[in-house]
């Protein structure tokens, strides 16, 4: 629990969380609100249309991720840690769990957030959340929130330069997994088993919208078993990262 509050107090005593937390909610939740005064009858707005644009918050957190690691490393002051702390490994995924819970916690107020305002500015449209489908859409936004901030970690655990975590995580998460989709035949079957398919898949699936992801039935997973393969891939990069992080110099 000490490794905990230190990571908590040293993770929030700089501004950049503060920021990209501020950033999160500010892009997520006035897009959602964007969107909810621009439907009609042809676009209706709904529980899976509020939600279409929390991916963009999560790219947010998941830098404020990389940054508390990689700001460590580029000042110098992960050396103290790891002088302080008996073992890198306690001192790293304590740092992980405090930024998956703070990314977890964010992920379920933009969510909800977002679906609060779209029913705030059109209180007639139907925003019940009553199906199973449609409350994982919304609660477990966390969920993939807390994973995607476990994977930013690992990566600027691995990277440990701010510029190239930062650059890896957006390039992948923006551009790499739609451009492998359109390479001629073995595209589409790739892209079935990237990560980003599998965590939109959990979201989305079973809700029908103009915002949500088509082709359910070409994903190898159902949503609870994608949103494991999710998590399984995203800590197991976490993994790699430690036992590097455990051999190399800091």
């Amino acid at each position: 629990m000490t490794l905990l509050a230190v990571e908590r107090i040293k993770l929030f005593s700089t501004r950049s969380p503060w920021w990209c937390v501020g950033m999160a909610l500010a892009i997520t939740i006035g897009m959602a609100a964007l969107i909810a005064a621009n439907t009609d009858d042809r676009f209706p707005l709904s529980v899976p249309v509020s939600q279409g644009f929390t991916n963009f918050g999560m790219v947010v957190l998941m830098v404020m991720a990389a940054l508390a690691v990689t700001t460590e490393y580029r000042f110098g002051t992960i050396r103290a840690t790891f002088l302080a702390v008996p073992g890198r490994v306690q001192a790293l995924v304590a740092k992980t769990v405090v930024v998956a819970l703070v990314s977890g916690v964010v992920g379920e107020v933009i969510a909800f957030g977002s679906w609060g305002v779209g029913k705030l500015i059109k209180p007639d449209a139907d925003m019940a959340i009553n199906s199973a489908a449609e409350w994982r859409n919304v609660a477990g936004t966390g969920l993939v929130f807390a994973f995607a901030a476990v994977l930013a970690v690992a990566v600027g655990i691995l990277v440990r330069q701010t510029a190239a975590a930062v650059a890896i995580l957006l390039v992948y998460t923006l551009l790499v997994e739609n451009l492998i989709g359109i390479i001629p035949t073995i595209g589409p079957k790739i892209q079935r088993w990237l990560i980003g398919r599998m965590s939109d898949h959990f979201l989305t699936a079973g809700n029908q919208s103009f915002l949500a992801e088509g082709g359910a039935d070409d994903h190898p997973f159902g949503p609870w078993g994608s949103l494991a393969y999710y998590a399984a891939v995203c800590v197991g990069l976490l993994v790699v990262a430690l036992v590097v992080a455990k051999r190399r110099d800091a």
